[in-house]
Parts: structure tokens; C-alpha cells; sequence
């Protein structure tokens, strides 16, 4: 058989084969077979080589024209077959993929719990500023300059302010008490949720940011009695159900007298680890009744009014909450940790 007989079987038979083709499942295989670097048509290239030199003109063109035949009838089926899975009619009664949807940090779902309870006992919700100034986190909440807090190595001061009156990242959310009074005045029920900053060393139960919530009541006659009932109320709504508390005395200078509240830590039920340092208890809620200095502060006549206030560890009640033993563990993000809740 003559070359020429050759190329033209070469070309029926890769057009009667192209003409079987339906789908995408066997083009490719084809395509390959025929115009790859070694299918048959690269073959015949190669096959001119034993040509006579006077042949090679014609019959090279003859083998150009049959490649370029295949190629464009090739391009063509190509275009057919990989265009199916887009013209096939769409169904429109199978289900759809259901979109992901985020949901809120664990801090902030407790949060938004705190809030809606506070407001059921006739609290309003306040924000406050993180940058905030020496006088309202200091020195209105009866914090004399001399004080430890105030030192460098426990606060992160930022640039800006005068020397009296400094700039820091505020280390409560009790920044608000002096500013609710002077906005609001009294009668008073605020609570100001908000995170807060420590220069601390971290570990499992502390951490340099970390979330409060500051408690304020203002009004006349108010006593000991009144920040106990309160109390009472918030963990039973917190927890829904009794837990075991105790209070011990504290010192903190914008109240007076002071009181630290320790929950039976629920991480370990009270036999000890490393989120309640081995003790069983959790340092809670450090409360009090309102200094007559932090009332005359924020305006108010200290003989005539009267308050209680308390900061509430938000990121330790969400541990408890959820037996989380490593406070860390809000701000790694950390997605395996963050989709449980």
C-alpha cells in the first residue's frame, strides 16, 4: 500500500471514529490516538523520511492537508461535547446546597445572654471607649497615683494625653461608672459590657485581653442587701440552675465595703485544676457597695445616694459555662475550637 493510500485510510478512519463520539468520556483517548506527539498522524510525518527526495514536496503537503482536516474536525466535536454539561436542562425541584452561615464567638452569644437578663430586671446596656484616660480609669474610681495598678508593668499606656492625665488601653470596664453618672445621673442601672487589657504574664486562666461586664446601681437607701439579691439572681439566670458560691472580703478602692464572689469551679466540680489553680473555687465577681468619692465624682451627693457595683469575668463565666480550661483558646482562632458553640 502506497503512502498516499495510507493517509487516506489515516483519515476515513479517524473520521468514521470521530463520528462515534457522544460525550466527553472517550475524546480525549481519541484525540491523543491520532494528534498526539506519538499518534498516528505524527507518524506519518515521521514516515516521509524514507520518501525518495523527489516525492517529499507533494506528499508533505498531502499530510499537512489531512492533519488539518482532523484537527478542525476534531476542534469541532471538542466544542459539542464539552458544551453538553452546560445546555443539559437544570432541574429545579432537587434541593439546594445549603449556604454556610457563621455564627457568634462564644463570648459574645454569653454576652448578648447577660444583656437580655439584665434588661428583664430594668438594667440599660452601655458601651464604653478602650482607649480610655487616666481619670476615668483611675482616678475617678478613687485610684490615687501611688497605687500598684497604675504601674507600667500592669497597664499599656499608649502615646498621647499630658503628663497628669496619660492614655492607656482601659483595665476594666468600670471606666463607665463615673461616665454613666455624669451622663445619666441618679436614679441608675447600668451594665457595660466590653473587653478589657492587662499587662500580665498568660496562662490558663489569665490572659492579656480578656471580656467584663461592670454592674452599677445608684439610688437612694441602697445596701448590702439589695448587691446580694442581685447576685443571686444573675447566676441562677446565668446557669439556671444553683451553684455554690462564697463571698470573701476584697479590696478594691471605688468601693466600699468590698467583696470578692468565687463560684465551686464547674470545670472539675471542685476537686481542682488548672483553671481554678488547683482549688476548686473561681474568682467570679469582685463587688461592692459604691465609694462616697466614685458618687461625688460623678455629681452626686454622697449622703443623699448610695450604690452597689460589681465586674463580672465574662471569659471565666463562659469557661464555666462551657467547661473551657484554657482561656487562651478565645483569641487563638482556632476554627476546630470555635465551630463547637
Amino acid at each position: 500500500m502506497s503512502i498516499k493510500q495510507e493517509l487516506e485510510e489515516l483519515r476515513q478512519r479517524a473520521l468514521t471514529e470521530l463520528k462515534a463520539i457522544k460525550d466527553n468520556s472517550g475524546f480525549v483517548e481519541l484525540e491523543i490516538k491520532y494528534l498526539g506527539r506519538k499518534g498516528e498522524l505524527a507518524n506519518a510525518f515521521k514516515s516521509l523520511k524514507t520518501v525518495v527526495t523527489e516525492e517529499k514536496p507533494a506528499l508533505g503537503e498531502l499530510v499537512n492537508q489531512v492533519k488539518e482536516e482532523v484537527e478542525q474536525a476534531f476542534n469541532k466535536v471538542k466544542a459539542r461535547v464539552f458544551s453538553l454539561g452546560q445546555t443539559r436542562p437544570v432541574d429545579f425541584t432537587i434541593p439546594g446546597l445549603k449556604p454556610a452561615v457563621g455564627h457568634s464567638h462564644p463570648v459574645l452569644q454569653v454576652q448578648r445572654d447577660l444583656e437580655n437578663l439584665f434588661r428583664s430586671m430594668g438594667f440599660q446596656v452601655l458601651d464604653g471607649p478602650e482607649l480610655e484616660s487616666e481619670y476615668y480609669n483611675f482616678e475617678a474610681l478613687n485610684i490615687p497615683a501611688w497605687h500598684p495598678a497604675r504601674d507600667t508593668q500592669d497597664t499599656f499606656y499608649v502615646k498621647g494625653g499630658s503628663e497628669d492625665n496619660r492614655w492607656l488601653l482601659r483595665t476594666h470596664t468600670s471606666n463607665m461608672q463615673v461616665r454613666a453618672l455624669e451622663k445619666y445621673g441618679a436614679p441608675l442601672r447600668v451594665v457595660v459590657p466590653g473587653r478589657v487589657f492587662r499587662y500580665e504574664a498568660t496562662d490558663a486562666s489569665h490572659d492579656t485581653q480578656f471580656w467584663q461586664m461592670e454592674g452599677l446601681v445608684v439610688d437612694k437607701d441602697i445596701s448590702i442587701s439589695h448587691l446580694i439579691a442581685t447576685m443571686k439572681a444573675l447566676l441562677t439566670g446565668i446557669f439556671q440552675r444553683e451553684v455554690e458560691v462564697r463571698l470573701r472580703p476584697g479590696y478594691f478602692p471605688f468601693v466600699e465595703p468590698g467583696f470578692e464572689l468565687d463560684i465551686k469551679c464547674l470545670v472539675c466540680g471542685g476537686k481542682g485544676c488548672s483553671v481554678c489553680k488547683q482549688s476548686g473555687w473561681v474568682e467570679l465577681l469582685p463587688c461592692g457597695l459604691v465609694h462616697p468619692k466614685v458618687l461625688q465624682y460623678g455629681g452626686l451627693n454622697s449622703a443623699e445616694y448610695s450604690g452597689f457595683a460589681f465586674g463580672l469575668g465574662l471569659s471565666r463565666l463562659v469557661m464555666m459555662r462551657y467547661k473551657i480550661d484554657d482561656i487562651r483558646l478565645f483569641l487563638a482562632g482556632d476554627m476546630r475550637f470555635l465551630e463547637q458553640f
